[in-house]
């Protein structure tokens, strides 16, 4: 059973706020070429400044530098290092023990915002620290019952200085409980004394992350349409979506229509978190389209033991609720 506000819940969850839960520390390693490189590699981010030291000095910069996206990743500490967190009973794993105790147990990443103050270069050491900002009242989301907890993380080089700051909000959500099946009893054994079960509506599959950079990509695959972002400078196509081109700093951009055409270019069989809108094998995939972007989706109509690299597939799509698209896709048989 959940805390009631006469144990204090509420108050005690409140006092999280304006509290420090992660004190300033360095990340695991400090900014590298070889995590770049695997980094623009799986993201197809070929902005020439991230691995080639003379075209990067060409643009004014002292150097290579790293992608902005690869901020948070620096100082991920690995599995160890965050389940020893988890003990801290005045910092994050406080937090965590308390909103275990109101049955929020599972977790989901809605929205970051970031700030950038400098370009990342190889050697910086960087380091974070990460303070409470609040602390929602219960909401119903599809979800489940939950509270959002926003949080500020600011990014330190090894001199101490700002690099980045950025507002990251997570929900902390109960699961919904299924019904379990009730043992038949010999009464209700018999059709004539049976009485229908309604069945549980079906769960709603998460929403996407929808903000002003990506809103028209959704909005097309409401549609149907399969669209990339173009840029209007240069040319370049680009996925995931963006306010400015990679390449050329344009902010200028239209969309391109996708073949639809593509190949596997990894992929994943992802068994746990389970959650009902997902039935297992859940089979996600990294596809490569024919017009040379990449796109994170799932396959169908396939069982991961006939999965294979540089399989050709093909577009469909998935309309799981009258609110939502997807593009999923199936292989191509000869």
């Amino acid at each position: 059973m959940a805390p009631t506000e006469q144990d204090g819940y509420e108050k005690r969850l409140g006092e999280f706020a304006g509290r420090e839960v992660l004190p300033p520390r360095p990340g695991p390693d400090p900014v590298n070429v070889p995590m770049i490189r695997h980094w623009v590699e799986a993201m197809g981010d070929r902005n020439p400044v991230y691995l080639d030291e003379a075209a990067a000095r060409a643009t004014g910069r002292a150097g290579i530098v790293a992608p902005a996206s690869m901020t948070q990743a620096w100082t991920m500490p690995g599995y160890a290092a965050t389940e020893a967190r988890r003990d801290d009973g005045d910092g994050l794993g406080g937090l965590i023990a308390v909103l275990a105790e109101g049955g929020y147990t599972s977790v989901v990443a809605t929205d970051s915002e970031f700030d950038f103050h400098r370009e990342l270069t190889v050697g910086d050491h960087v380091g974070v620290r990460e303070v409470v900002e609040s602390v929602s009242p219960e909401k119903k989301t599809a979800l489940g019952a939950g509270r959002f907890v926003t949080t500020e993380r600011t990014y330190l080089d090894q001199h101490g200085e700002v690099v980045a700051r950025q507002r990251w909000r997570m929900l902390w959500f109960r699961p919904r409980q299924s019904a379990s099946p009730q043992p038949a009893s010999p009464q209700s054994a018999s059709p004539q004394s049976e009485t229908p079960r309604a069945e549980a509506p079906p769960m709603l599959r998460p929403r996407p992350a929808v903000n002003r950079d990506n809103a028209f990509w959704f909005e097309a695959a409401r549609e149907h349409r399969l669209v990339i972002q173009r840029c209007t400078g240069c040319g370049a196509l680009r996925h995931p979506p963006g306010p400015c081109c990679p390449g050329c700093g344009s902010y200028a951009w239209d969309t391109a229509e996708a073949s639809g055409r593509g190949r596997v270019h990894s992929f994943v069989v992802s068994h746990h978190p389970r959650h009902p809108a997902f039935p297992p094998p859940h089979l996600v995939a990294l596809v490569e389209l024919e017009e040379g972007t990449r796109l994170v989706t799932n396959l169908v109509g396939v069982t991961p033991e006939e999965v294979e690299i540089d399989m050709p597939v093909a577009l469909e799509w998935l309309d799981p609720d009258p609110d939502l698209s997807l593009p999923v896709f199936r292989p191509v048989t000869a």
